[in-house]
């Protein structure tokens, strides 16, 4: 997929909100469609995919964070939030409930733009070497290297597409440890301490998905002063 191909779904109740994004990203190359609210949205992917959704968590009804979730159970697509609220802990629930990132109202539609393209390209085309072996074994679960896989016996573990950046990045390096500051530069994102604290839930989000006991991690460790490291067996 190149960017100029990518799909889009943006989710707003605000009708202005709504047609201007709509507008403005379609002038930068993207297919668009919108949904006005949590409902609309599910009927619309009910029917379609979609490269990334673009989601007002400010709704009438079922929020952004509560569909965030929910979508989450069956879903792989990025998810970029909108939100009104600025405070550390309501991003923080964001990316709890799965999103990818987040964006603080009111914005510059550039800095939107900006960062959906930054969000689209952190899954890059596998990289495929001889050298390194192509499955990863962290006990019951198994990562497909040049897949971007991961599977527990013959059930596939559903990941954003955060997570499967963040195990390409990991799988690239095993036994190595990747510092939080360098996983944000990866993934695309500014630098800071806020994006550090980001880089944190999504690794407690990938430890529930690898780990049996998740608050006692035996393959995606912390690494004191260091950052990650991913010890396959």
């Amino acid at each position: 997929m190149s960017l100029d191909d990518a799909h889009l779904l943006i989710v707003d109740d605000d009708e202005r909100i709504r047609g201007l994004l709509q507008k403005y990203l379609m002038r930068n190359g993207f297919l668009v469609s919108a949904a006005r609210d949590a409902a609309h949205a599910r009927r619309v992917l009910s029917g379609l995919e979609f490269d990334l959704i673009v989601l007002d968590v400010m709704m009438p009804g079922e929020d952004g964070v509560t569909l965030t979730a929910s979508l989450r159970e069956t879903l792989s697509t990025p998810i970029l939030l909108l939100t009104a609220k600025g405070e550390t802990e309501d991003r923080i629930k964001g990316l709890e409930a799965g999103a990818d990132d987040y964006l603080t109202k009111p914005f510059e539609p550039k800095e939107l733009l900006l960062r959906i393209n930054a969000i689209l390209r952190r899954v890059p085309e596998s990289e495929k070497t001889d050298e390194r072996p192509k499955v990863l074994h962290l006990g019951q679960i198994r990562y497909d290297i040049e897949r971007g896989e991961m599977w527990q016996g013959e059930d596939l573990v559903r990941l954003t597409a955060t997570e499967v950046q963040l195990m390409r990045i990991f799988s690239a390096c095993p036994g190595e440890p990747v510092s939080r500051a360098k996983l944000v530069e990866d993934l695309g994102r500014d630098k800071g301490q806020a994006q550090e604290r980001a880089v944190d839930v999504q690794i407690t989000r990938l430890r529930r998905k690898i780990e049996s006991d998740p608050k006692q991690p035996r393959y995606l460790q912390t690494v004191r002063g260091a950052g990650y490291m991913l010890a396959p067996d």
